[in-house]
């Protein structure tokens, strides 16, 4: 496996990788209807448009196995004022959970914010009953700093989210070298 910076001809395969895990994860939090027949068409659109107009500030990293994208993270750095840096997508393959591609994308792009943004926290959103998710973050050493009732980004309804704080790149760094296995 090979972890690196998206290019545009990776939107396709990050969009449906990314409605997948929607479908996966979501269901009953974002409408069926959207999820069964827009989420495909619906990523497929952001992703062309964040990888063809990229921001200064944003990173999308990909893991990629065998020509097939396994996982993502898209951060923007410098986001909020208060808050830093958004992670604002990461997303493994489901077949490939719990296998360390999430955690060495996190690790990548922690390592391009503590070059470019290192003295600001970094933060993100997470739907309070993701619980995996939340554990993910929790073990990364994310602070949940509370839940507010957010309008859901696609699909209509709103859900209670999570804020998970770091409050600096470095902090994450420390947390993956005090996790690795010997």
């Amino acid at each position: 496996m090979i972890i690196r910076p998206a290019q545009i001809s990776d939107y396709a395969r990050i969009a449906s990788l990314h409605a997948d895990s929607w479908r996966r994860t979501y269901r009953g939090l974002f409408s069926d209807a959207f999820l069964d027949h827009e989420a495909d068409a619906d990523r497929q659109r952001v992703w062309m448009r964040r990888l063809e107009s990229a921001p200064a500030n944003q990173y999308v990293l990909v893991a990629e196995e065998a020509a097939n994208v396994t996982g993502f993270i898209c951060i923007y750095g410098g986001e909020d004022p208060r808050w830093g840096a958004l992670i604002d997508n990461l997303h493994v393959a489901h077949k490939l959970r719990r296998r360390g591609i999430g955690r060495q994308l996190m690790a990548q792009a922690f390592a391009w914010l503590e070059q470019h943004h290192a003295t600001a926290a970094v933060y993100l959103w997470v739907m309070e009953n993701n619980l995996n998710a939340r554990g993910f973050y929790e073990n990364l050493g994310a602070s949940n700093t509370g839940v507010v009732e957010k309008p859901n980004p696609v699909g209509g309804g709103s859900a209670r989210n999570c804020r998970y704080v770091w409050a600096s790149p470095l902090h994450l760094c420390h947390s993956l070298i005090a996790q690795k296995e010997p």
